[in-house]
């Protein structure tokens, strides 16, 4: 089978996801448009140099509707003849697209693709695409459905977090976000978005809380607690199907869950000869991908089981693996893998993850394997792997090798 190479990862800053926020006036098809360009002026991809743009995008409706991944294409500079195909695996859409893309070249569909995704969640907020798993009694009765934060919290309740240890690694997710800012780590991967004047935009992440402690945390009521006790009372949903729980421990909040925010990934993915015509040298290979599906009511525990099956099919263990992202939607679901597997913390989301730095859903799985890739060159480093939580109860993952 044909290797699939990663050749560039770019992304852009992280903008808050509201309307005050930095990007709120640059609609999710600009924001496309500036990873694109990215790869395009950096990789001189002139004319049909990609076979396809396969591009992640959670809430498909309005101005993030209608195939973005083709409107992406014709609003940036690459020629008009390469397609675009949008798609949608909740929260790891990103990395999904960054798999099939993979898989594509391994398979010999084309030499080359771009891949990656988008969020503007400040301009089309998340959940108003009405989808029925949510909304029709016929499904989410029959599945015991209850929102993502309640299932962190069971989660958090089945498995033994506490709120402090839960509030003790969203501090660390801030510290260690700041101290890769501050390091320059980013530098290489990060596109500024700028205006049509070519006047910048952002530059950064602007998401991110580098004053936060314990005790401003623990000010912080739990967020999903009203909805799970009160109306319209989704702990008692829960109990229905998890009998055992007495009650469920509402640990999360605001800061130990990821941050709402808008921004846009893009990876490149090619085969040998399309490096070799293109006179690109390769950065890692895609060793493996996977995906699973799991629980629909806990739902996010879908990192776990995706990584034993990508281990597995592979013939790989968990001491294989250097270095981890892990996306922090919660931070239950990064200490549920880590409790799991064993892993030393200090191997999973080094640079910090999206508590700190925001979940931009469509794009955050080809950011955080470009973050992967970007630590594993400055480390020094040989195996990563990147795996996603996925709404209504999936897991995603891809490893990469350095080449």
């Amino acid at each position: 089978m044909t290797e699939a190479y990663i050749y560039d990862a770019v992304r852009t800053p992280r903008g808050k996801g509201r309307k005050d926020g930095s990007l709120h006036e640059v609609t999710a098809a600009r924001l496309s448009a500036v990873a694109l360009n990215a790869l395009k002026d950096r990789n001189n991809l002139e004319g049909h140099a990609v076979e396809d743009v396969i591009w992640g995008n959670v809430t498909q409706v309005g101005e993030q509707g209608a195939c973005l991944a083709r409107t992406a294409v014709l609003a940036s500079d690459l020629d008009e003849s390469i397609p675009g195909v949008s798609i949608n695996r909740f929260c790891a859409s990103g990395l999904e697209a960054v798999n099939m893309a993979a898989n594509q070249v391994r398979g010999r569909a084309g030499h080359a693709y771009i891949a990656g995704g988008v969020e503007s969640m400040s301009r089309v907020p998340m959940g108003m695409d009405g989808g029925a798993i949510a909304v029709d009694p016929a499904i989410a009765i029959e599945n015991y459905f209850v929102p993502q934060g309640i299932s962190a919290d069971i989660i958090a309740t089945e498995y033994g977090f506490s709120r402090d240890d839960a509030d003790a690694m969203a501090m660390e997710s801030q510290r260690r976000a700041k101290a890769a800012w501050d390091d320059n780590r980013f530098a290489g991967s990060i596109v500024p978005v700028r205006d049509i004047n070519g006047l910048t935009i952002l530059d950064h992440d602007e998401y991110m809380r580098p004053g936060t402690d314990m005790q401003s945390l623990g000010g912080l009521n739990p967020a999903f607690q009203m909805m799970g006790e009160q109306m319209p009372g989704f702990d008692k949903i829960a109990m229905l199907k998890y009998p055992h729980l007495e009650r469920i421990n509402h640990i999360h909040h605001a800061g130990n869950s990821s941050g709402i925010v808008d921004g846009a990934a893009a990876v490149l993915i090619g085969d040998k000869e399309f490096g070799e015509a293109m006179g690109l040298k390769p950065r890692a290979r895609i060793k493996a991908t996977a995906k699973i599906g799991t629980d629909p009511t806990i739902m996010l525990t879908g990192p776990v089981p995706v990584t034993e099956k990508i281990l597995r099919d592979n013939g790989m263990a968990i001491g294989d693996i250097d270095l981890f992202e892990v996306n922090e939607a919660f931070a239950s679901v990064v200490m549920r893998f880590e409790q799991a597997f064993g892993v030393d913390h200090d191997k999973v989301n080094v640079n910090g993850g999206s508590i700190a730095m925001g979940h931009p859903l469509g794009a955050t799985g080809a950011m955080i394997l470009g973050a992967l890739l970007d630590e594993l060159e400055r480390s020094d480093r040989e195996t990563g792997l990147a795996t996603l939580c996925i709404g209504s109860g999936m897991g995603a993952a891809t490893i990469i090798e350095r080449v």
